[in-house]
């Protein structure tokens, strides 16, 4: 059994921001993650998506947020167990044990669910032909888009990743935005530049329909959707895009024992402890009023239950906080002199 200060389960930006916080405060750390690669939804969903909220960063996508995190922890040597499910959580007097699916067992004060919307993944097309189109003409998450160049590109969805993408690719493919509704939930500033290239003649909006059938052979070929109205309309496509969001399931972690609501954990916002003492969740997963789902958000909340980490893997020391620009021992543990 391995012990250490915390055991972080979510690889994602707030899980890997954790290690940062633990270390600079002198507390050891594991993280834990189902997916075989860190950088949580950020990797999955959109490594090649242009991130614009993270301070002081103009712009950046998933993949290249993951790496700085990275780059940043690195003086902390964490050890990360990837591709591994958390299956058991039990109290054992002041400290709490994890087992995983791979029999894995680690013991320490504090765990920290960082971990999104839990095991996820896309909600995909309900045709019967999709099945076999899906990872060479049909995606749900885009992981190199240089491979949509030249393309004609079908686009399902109706939020930010939809809106986002038929922005990004427009610059060089022809795109249909097909929509079920009139109305999309992205952001205002997005669907106005989609409109004006609407105008434009370089993105085709499709609204309100849904997808009838996909047709090809090796690869797709066409799609058809139908309206509202009943009228049908072919499309030659060579490429299928699908964002209809997620499915969340939160697995073993709704067996715990945690105050949910709404499959988030309910945490107060003065440290994000759940009902249970030395248990925590931050970033998607946690709810608290005024919660924000923001990647800035989870940076905020880690930092704060870090310090509630210390006071339980220290007990016989008194926390004094420090700015890392004048802390000797903060500096000394990210490795400067």
């Amino acid at each position: 059994m391995k012990k250490t200060d915390v055991i972080i389960i979510g690889a994602g930006p707030v899980g890997l921001f954790a290690v940062h916080q633990l270390g600079i405060k002198g507390l050891k750390s594991v993280v834990i993650d189902n997916l075989d690669k860190v950088g949580g939804q950020c990797i999955e969903l959109y490594p090649d998506k242009p991130i614009y909220d993270i301070p002081a960063v103009p712009e950046c996508t998933g993949e290249e947020l993951t790496k700085k995190l990275l780059d940043q922890i690195k003086p902390f040597k964490s050890e990360f167990f990837l591709g591994e499910r958390v299956d058991e959580v039990k109290e054992d007097i002041q400290n709490w044990i994890i087992k995983t699916n791979k029999n894995n067992q680690f013991t320490a004060p504090n765990i920290i669910i960082a971990g999104g919307v839990g095991s996820f993944e896309p909600r995909k097309l309900s045709v019967k032909e999709a099945e076999k189109y899906e990872d060479k003409s049909i995606f749900y998450a885009i992981k190199n888009k240089e491979k949509l160049k030249n393309k004609n590109i079908s686009i399902f969805g109706g939020g930010d990743s939809a809106l986002d993408w038929a922005l990004e690719l427009s610059k060089f493919s022809k795109i249909n935005l097909i929509h079920r509704r009139n109305e999309f939930r992205g952001a205002p500033h997005t669907l106005s530049e989609i409109q004006k290239l609407e105008k434009e003649g370089k993105i085709s909006i499709k609204t309100p329909c849904q997808l009838e059938s996909i047709e090809g052979d090796k690869d797709v070929k066409s799609i058809s959707i139908k309206f509202d109205d009943g009228k049908i309309e072919e499309i030659k496509t060579d490429i299928i895009l699908s964002f209809f969001g997620l499915v969340m399931k939160l697995g073993p972690i709704a067996e715990w024992g945690l105050n949910m609501s709404k499959k988030t954990i309910e945490v107060n916002s003065e440290n994000f402890e759940t009902n249970k003492k030395g248990i925590f969740a931050v970033g998607d997963i946690c709810s608290y009023p005024g919660k924000l789902k923001l990647i800035l958000s989870g940076f905020h909340e880690v930092a704060l239950a870090s310090v509630e980490c210390f006071k339980r893997a220290r007990p016989n020391e008194k926390y004094r906080f420090e700015f890392t620009t004048s802390s000797k021992a903060i500096q000394q543990r990210l490795g400067k002199k």
